[in-house]
C-alpha cells in the first residue's frame, strides 16, 4: 500500500512532555485522527481508538491504556498487551520538522486507525493444542498462539452453539443478536488453521494418554491441552426452584432469548434473586424495558462482600433511581406457582412471611468453576472446584496442561499476602490468561504481570481494578474520596497501608492510573491517598520494577 507523509493540525513537536498525548486531526483525510504521544523523549503516533469500545486512552512507560476497560497496546507497536481488545492499534513513522509533526502512512490504516491480528496458519507441525472452551480465555488462546508463530493444529472444543463472542454483554443489555455480540467470522478461524467443534462437551480427560473424551464419545489427541471452561451458574436447591417454569439463569445466548421471550411485551413483574453484579445489571437492564424489578439480596446491601457497604449504598440508590426496588437482608424460602398457570412461578417466599410477586425469576446467584469433567479426570481440585495453577497457567502436578478464566486459581501477584492464590471471574482475566498460557507454550516466555480490571453497567459506570475477596481477607477499610450523591467518586481499599483495589464512577482515568501504579509496585499508601495524594499527578517511567 502507499505510504504518504500527513501533517498533524493544531500541535508541535515541542507541546509534549513525557506521558503526555494529544489527539490530533490528519490534514488532507477528512475526519480523521491519530493519537501522538510522548514516552522516554520519543514521540508515538497510533490509532487513537481504543479497539475494545472506547475512545480515550492514557499513557505510561510505553503502554497505552484504555480508561474504561483496560485494554492496553504497546505504543511501538500497536499490538495488545492486556485485554479485553483483540484488535491492534496501527502505529506510524513519525517526524518533526521546524516544530510541525508529521507522519506517515497508508490513508486507509490512518482512517481506521485499528487492525485484526494476522493469524493466517496452514497448520504442518506434528504438535497440536486442544482448547476445551469457547469463550474469552478461548480466542485469547487462539490469537496467541497463532501470532507467536504456533504451526501446529489448534482444536476447539465447545458446548457454546456460536462461535466465541462478547459474553459481558449478555446481563449488561440482553442482547440476543449473536451478530452484533460474536466477535470473529468462521471465515477467519478456517484461515488460521483452528478446529471448532460446536455443541460439544468434554466428559473427561485421560493425561496419560494425552487424550480428551467427548460426551458423544469421540476422543481427541493433544500434545497440549488448554482448560477454559468458564463458570456454570448456580441454581437455588429449593423444590420450587427446581420444577416450576419462568426460572431462568444467565450465561449464555439461550438463556437471553429465554428471558425475553418470557418477558414478551415487558411490564412483567420480575423477581432477581441475588445482588451480585449479574443480579444487579440484569436488574437494571429489565427496569430499563418498563419492567417491576425487584431484587432480592442476603446481604444488607448490594454488592457489599465484594464493594463493601458504603459503595453498595451508592449502586442501591442509583438502581432505585432506574426504579428497580430491593429486599435486602433476605433469605429466600421457595418459589411458589402461579394462581393462574401452577407450572410457572408466581411469587418467591421469603422467610419471615413476605411473598415477592413475579412473573418470571431471574437467579443471579453466582457461579462455579465448570470442572465436572476434570473430577473423574484424576486432578486435584481446590475445595471451590478450581483448578490450581502455576505463573505460567500450568495445572500443577500434570505436564503439558494449561488452565485459564474462572476455572483457574493462580498466584496473584500484587496480593497483600504473599503466595495466595485467587480466582477472579472477570472477563480480562481470562483473555490475558488464555494468551499468556499460549506464549509460555510457544516460547517458554515467563508473562508480565497484570492487574485485573472489570467494568459494570450500573446506575453509572463502575470502573474498578485489583483484587478483593471476602474469603481471604482481602481489604479492612475502604476510603471514598469525591461526591457519591452526584455519582462522582474513587473508592480505595485498603488492607493495611496497602492500597488493594480501587473503584470509581466518573472519574476516569483514576482507576486505569492505579491498576498501572499497583502493577509497577508504586502505588500510594493508605496514609498518601488519606493526605490527598492524586494518583494521576504519578508518571512511571520505563525503568520501574513490575510487580512479579
Amino acid at each position: 500500500m502507499p505510504q504518504n507523509e500527513y501533517k498533524l493540525l493544531n500541535v508541535q513537536g515541542s507541546d509534549l512532555k513525557n506521558g503526555q498525548k494529544v489527539e490530533a486531526e490528519v490534514e488532507g483525510i477528512e475526519g480523521a485522527k491519530v493519537l501522538l504521544l510522548k514516552v522516554n523523549d520519543q514521540l508515538r503516533a497510533l490509532g487513537s481508538k481504543c479497539t475494545h469500545y472506547v475512545k480515550g486512552v492514557i499513557a505510561d512507560d510505553g503502554r497505552i491504556t484504555c480508561p474504561w476497560h483496560g485494554a492496553c497496546f504497546n505504543t511501538d507497536s500497536g499490538d495488545i498487551e492486556n485485554a479485553p481488545a483483540l484488535d491492534h492499534l496501527n502505529t506510524y513513522l513519525v517526524n518533526v520538522r521546524d516544530n510541525d509533526v508529521y507522519i506517515t502512512g497508508d490513508e486507509s490504516a490512518i482512517k481506521t486507525g485499528r487492525r485484526v491480528p494476522d493469524i493466517k496458519c496452514s497448520a504442518h507441525s506434528k504438535t497440536n493444542v486442544v482448547i476445551v472452551g469457547g469463550g474469552s480465555g478461548a480466542i485469547g488462546a487462539i490469537e496467541g498462539l497463532r501470532e507467536k508463530g504456533f504451526k501446529g493444529k489448534i482444536i476447539v472444543l465447545s458446548k457454546e452453539s456460536s462461535l466465541p463472542f462478547d459474553r459481558t454483554k449478555l446481563s449488561k443489555t440482553l442482547i440476543s443478536d449473536i451478530s452484533k455480540l460474536q466477535w470473529r467470522d468462521e471465515s477467519y478461524f478456517k484461515s488460521s488453521d483452528v478446529e471448532f467443534h460446536l455443541e460439544t462437551e468434554v466428559d473427561s480427560v485421560n493425561f496419560d494418554a494425552y487424550e480428551v473424551q467427548t460426551k458423544d464419545g469421540k476422543t481427541f489427541s493433544y500434545t497440549t491441552v488448554i482448560f477454559a471452561t468458564g463458570g456454570a451458574p448456580k441454581s437455588l436447591p429449593m423444590e420450587g426452584f427446581k420444577s416450576l417454569g419462568n426460572i431462568f439463569v444467565l450465561r449464555g445466548l439461550d438463556d437471553v432469548k429465554e428471558i425475553l421471550k418470557a418477558t414478551g411485551e415487558n411490564r412483567k413483574k420480575i423477581a432477581v434473586i441475588g445482588s451480585s453484579f449479574i443480579g444487579m445489571e440484569v436488574g437494571k437492564c429489565l427496569a430499563g424495558k418498563e419492567n417491576d424489578v425487584t431484587i432480592i439480596g442476603m446481604e444488607g446491601t448490594p454488592l457489599e462482600r465484594v464493594m463493601g457497604e458504603k459503595v453498595g449504598k451508592i449502586f442501591q440508590r442509583q438502581l432505585e433511581k432506574s426504579g428497580v426496588k430491593f429486599e435486602m437482608n433476605a433469605s429466600v424460602e421457595d418459589a411458589k406457582p402461579s394462581s393462574s398457570d401452577a407450572s410457572k412461578v408466581g411469587f418467591v417466599q421469603l422467610k419471615g412471611g413476605k411473598q415477592i410477586e413475579a412473573d418470571l425469576v431471574v437467579l443471579g446467584v453466582g457461579v462455579a468453576p465448570a470442572t465436572e469433567y476434570l473430577k473423574k479426570s484424576g486432578i486435584q481440585l481446590e475445595d471451590d472446584g478450581s483448578v490450581s495453577v502455576d505463573d505460567h497457567w500450568r495445572v500443577e502436578g500434570i505436564p503439558y496442561a494449561y488452565a485459564v478464566g474462572d476455572i483457574a486459581s493462580y498466584p496473584y501477584p500484587y496480593s497483600s499476602k504473599p503466595g495466595t492464590k485467587v480466582r477472579i471471574e472477570h472477563w480480562n482475566v481470562a483473555q490475558n490468561g488464555g494468551r499468556q498460557a499460549a506464549l509460555h507454550i510457544v516460547n517458554k516466555q515467563k508473562p508480565t504481570a497484570f492487574i485485573p480490571v472489570f467494568w459494570s453497567a450500573l446506575g453509572a459506570q463502575l470502573r474498578y481494578c485489583g483484587h478483593t475477596s471476602p474469603k481471604n481477607d482481602e481489604y479492612d477499610d475502604v476510603i471514598i474520596k469525591g461526591n457519591p450523591d452526584e455519582d462522582k467518586w474513587v473508592a480505595y481499599y485498603t488492607s493495611g497501608e496497602k492500597v488493594v483495589a480501587v473503584a470509581s464512577q466518573n472519574q476516569d482515568p483514576v482507576v486505569i492510573q492505579s491498576a498501572e501504579l499497583m502493577r509497577r509496585k508504586i502505588m500510594p499508601k493508605k496514609k498518601e491517598i488519606l493526605s490527598g495524594v492524586n494518583v494521576l499527578d504519578i508518571y512511571v517511567p520505563a525503568g520501574v520494577r513490575i510487580a512479579a
